[in-house]
């Protein structure tokens, strides 16, 4: 109960000073848009890299996955849901990276441990 006062004590704190917020959220805006993120499925056959953003940036599929999409049907929906998998991966990624980076901002700014602030910042 006193963790949660002390965070709306500091969340009120920082609603003095919204700048500060802004600048914070900024910060972990521009650190996520830079950063990228690679998932894969079947063993490295289908990749994908994301964005902090949640963007997918590129997408690359081995040779023989390549061919093989070619001779059958069948290998065709295996493809199309090795890159499924590869994106999920990613974005799971990028999503585990943005928590990480909004506790990171949040406890330099004091607010460590106030539910739904990773909302705030986005």
């Amino acid at each position: 109960m006193f963790d949660n006062l002390k965070a709306m004590g500091a969340l009120a704190g920082l609603m003095k000073n919204k700048d500060k917020l802004r600048e914070a959220g900024d910060r972990v805006r521009a650190r996520l848009e830079a950063a990228r993120f690679t998932g894969e499925a079947g063993s490295g056959a289908a990749r994908a890299v994301v964005s902090g953003s949640m963007k997918v940036i590129e997408v690359q599929l081995a040779p023989a996955l390549v061919t093989g999409m070619a001779a059958d049907e069948r290998t065709r929906e295996l493809a199309g849901q090795l890159i499924a998998d590869a994106v999920n991966d990613g974005l799971r990624r990028a999503q585990h990276a943005m928590k990480e980076t909004v506790d990171e901002e949040a406890r330099a700014m004091g607010l460590d441990g106030l539910p739904g602030l990773d909302a705030l910042m986005r």
